[in-house]
């Protein structure tokens, strides 16, 4: 790769962050710009369903570093700044305010966007996503004043937020489409129990059930219609069904797109002068047969990083261990592996101490785990499903798992 003098990440976001901060520090010279429309500095986004709306931490406490360190850094930090299309022949990124920056590489992390729900009354006010700064400050500040809430989707945002407004007393019910919570990404001994916690606490779980419409007076939710028929009251109305990665640039631009901007292993696209990384991005992954593309703060963090060591001349394939994390109230969800589909998942420990494991396997070769409210186990995982791939060597048995009395740590030995 050529040396690049004019770096553009377009993203604002922790990916943005991330590759900026990673190459300064392997020494990387040259002018960096970050582009995002968000008003705020880059931040961590996972706690806006959890401690920021509990008020545990504020808009200062999610920030991943304050002005003084991009103006010390030479990073310059363009906020509220809208893209508007890549000129991939010219390398030039065009803003909406007139002005085009020009590049040597391009890094697209931006990431993804809330799935839209098709219903009347979708646009009401009080009918709230939560993905960004502005969602997350809005539904903090008027949850002080909410009786009752409805969540449209049972994945981890939506139970993050159930749990959180549950906590300061409001009336919550969950409506979700399929027969579970978390059915994508966990087993169903794992969903199981967050049903039956979450209902302990007086949250309302409905399956299989979905929305017809979303009702209001003068402008503002006042309940949501489902599709059994019943009316559901409420004063705000959280919408959690999903996201779909943001590639318009890049699929105006000729870059090659399949749910997701296709790279490869290094976090390049079909253009050799744009990168992507992140959830806007699919890519090759040890642990699974096909590319694929991860939501996960982890995920993108790894890629930025690799995406850095190929940019300073230093390319690493990128080989890092999926794991994924949920809280949800004092209940901590921690998974390693992909895990999906499994035909065998093995508890360890006990459900009704709060506390316990659900190790996965497929045609008897473990996959990964699922772990609440054990960190150590969950760290323990994390190492020895690393090394099984590293290897090659199955390292756990069904059996083994299962056996709460046998010391996982002796496979590392």
């Amino acid at each position: 790769m050529s040396e690049i003098a004019n770096l553009v990440i377009l993203g604002t976001g922790q990916g943005g962050f991330q590759l900026a901060m990673s190459l300064r520090e392997e020494g990387f010279a040259g002018r960096i710009v970050m582009v995002g429309d968000e008003a705020s500095l880059p931040y961590q986004r996972p706690p806006l369903s959890k401690a920021f709306l509990s008020g545990a931490v504020d808009e200062e406490g999610v920030q991943l570093r304050p002005a003084a360190f991009f103006a010390e850094n030479r990073i310059d930090v363009r906020v509220s700044t809208r893209a508007v299309r890549i000129d991939a022949e010219q390398r030039r990124l065009l803003l909406e305010n007139g002005e085009s920056l020009a590049y040597d590489h391009l890094a697209i992390a931006t990431g993804a966007r809330n799935r839209l729900l098709p219903v009347i009354g979708a646009d009401l006010e009080g009918v709230m996503r939560l993905r960004d700064m502005a969602e997350a400050v809005y539904i903090r500040d008027v949850l002080p004043r909410v009786r009752r809430a409805v969540v449209i989707g049972a994945g981890f945002i939506g139970l993050e937020f159930a749990a959180s407004a549950r906590a300061k007393g409001i009336e919550v019910t969950v409506i979700e489409a399929g027969p579970r919570p978390m059915a994508r990404a966990i087993s169903q001994t794992m969903s199981d129990f967050f049903t039956a916690q979450h209902t302990a606490k007086g949250i309302t779980l409905r399956f299989q059930d979905g929305v017809s419409r979303i009702v209001g007076e003068a402008g503002r939710v006042t309940g949501v219609e489902t599709t059994s028929g019943e009316l559901i009251g409420a004063d705000l109305v959280l919408i959690g069904i999903g996201v779909l990665p943001n590639v318009e640039l890049a699929l105006e631009a000729g870059i090659a797109v399949q749910d997701g901007i296709l790279v490869d292993e290094f976090m390049a696209t079909s253009d050799p002068h744009i990168s992507a990384y992140g959830d806007c991005a699919r890519a090759p992954n040890r642990y699974s047969p096909a590319p694929l593309r991860l939501e996960s703060v982890q995920n993108t963090v790894d890629q930025a990083r690799c995406l850095a060591q190929r940019l300073v001349g230093k390319p690493t394939p990128y080989i890092a261990l999926p794991w994924f994390w949920s809280e949800q109230g004092s209940l901590k969800l921690q998974m390693v592996g992909l895990t999906t589909p499994h035909d065998e998942a093995v508890l360890r420990g006990d459900p009704a101490s709060g506390a316990f494991s659900v190790f996965c396997f497929r045609d008897g070769r473990w996959l990964g785990a699922e772990s609440v409210n054990r960190v150590p186990e969950h760290m323990l995982a994390r190492r020895l499903l690393a090394r099984q791939f590293s290897t090659g060597e199955a390292m756990l048995s069904p059996a083994q798992a299962a056996d709460v009395g046998f010391d996982l740590k002796s496979l590392l030995t």
